[in-house]
């Protein structure tokens, strides 16, 4: 696989120079795709890698953007896509009607590995790996102020917590937006709206990212911090003193879609292409760099299971409703900036 980056047309757009070093000679009768995607550089250099060496015939343009500018990209080339395949992007984006109306329904080979929660029951896409919610829970905090160690959401509204909590802002935060999402889901809006009322009266601040809530926890700065799985894994393994909490009440996620374009003048190729990201190889390089791999024969790595995570993940997730999340997106944000942003 011989793999180039395309320009980005987007202001703030980064070309993903990691992966020059994929670029060189196809063979003669190499067949060509694009692909667009939103998995972040360096994963996306390490999935890549590992496709070329399983698919050395095929070269692929990749142009990499965030979910945002991508759907943006998407939308604004809707009468004529530019790309065969989309990979690594938002589940929450991927069911936009506008979006479900470009892609072909393709049945993948393995498709069978992938639970039915984790696809288009149409075959329009499905995908493999994701992302979830978790608290990072300052051990020495807890300790020194004889704290409770929370297990579960409506754990955080106790008042010895007033003060010591920070989480992503859902207006410009996709973990923060998972979290708000997901309890509007599962409680129903009415008391998802009052436990949300309830919450901010323990919160510190909401903060841009949904990295950092969880870093400023591990630095002892506040005591939980409201962030994804992931970012609690990797913080554990550099050291610091935390505990990574998966509410009991089930964990909200993000899926990390793949499909065929309509569009495509390069199906066979793409369809290949398609058919590796649910091999065993793929589900290899994946593990390295996920909190969640949907496909049912996954191991689950011993780091991972050591931070807190369960040998099968499905256990501890909640039942996202995709299609809501993505169509009352823009109410669910304004209404709780209307109440929560000071």
């Amino acid at each position: 696989m011989t793999v180039s980056v395309l320009p980005r047309g987007l202001r703030g757009a980064l070309a993903v120079a990691a992966l020059a070093l994929f670029a060189g000679s196809a063979p003669a009768q190499a067949g060509k795709i694009t692909v667009y995607t939103s998995y972040e550089e360096d994963e996306l250099a390490a999935f890549l890698d590992k496709a070329k060496k399983d698919l050395p015939d095929i070269e692929v343009d990749v142009l990499r953007l965030s979910t945002g500018d991508l759907r943006a990209r998407m939308l604004a080339e809707a009468s004529n896509p530019k790309h065969d395949v989309i990979w690594g992007w938002a589940a929450t984006s991927m069911v936009d009607p506008r979006i479900l109306g470009m892609l072909e329904p393709y049945e993948a080979k393995g498709l069978d590995k992938v639970p039915a929660r984790f696809r288009d029951a149409q075959n329009r896409w499905f995908a493999t790996t994701g992302y979830m919610g978790a608290f990072c829970v300052n051990n020495e905090i807890m300790k020194a102020e004889n704290l409770p160690m929370p297990a579960t959401w409506q754990d955080l509204l106790k008042p010895e917590y007033k003060g010591r909590l920070v989480m992503p802002n859902p207006a410009s935060s996709g973990t923060g937006y998972l979290h708000v999402a997901s309890i509007l889901q599962m409680m129903g809006e009415d008391k998802g709206w009052a436990f949300l009322d309830a919450l901010d009266k323990n919160m510190a601040q909401y903060i841009k990212s949904g990295s950092k809530p969880c870093n400023v926890a591990s630095a002892g700065e506040y005591a939980i911090g409201i962030s994804f799985a992931l970012r609690a894994i990797k913080n554990i393994e550099e050291g610091y003193p935390i505990t990574m909490v998966v509410p009991s009440e089930g964990a909200g996620h993000e899926l990390e879609a793949a499909a065929l374009m309509k569009s495509s003048q390069n199906k066979a190729d793409a369809r290949r292409f398609l058919d590796w990201i649910l091999t065993r190889a793929a589900a290899d390089e994946y593990n390295n760099w996920k909190s969640i791999v949907t496909m049912s024969d996954r191991v689950m790595p011993e780091r991972f299971m050591k931070a807190g995570l369960p040998a099968d993940i499905s256990t501890v997730l909640f039942d996202v409703d995709y299609a809501w999340a993505a169509e009352n997106r823009d109410r669910i944000v304004a209404e709780w900036q209307k109440r929560y942003e000071k």
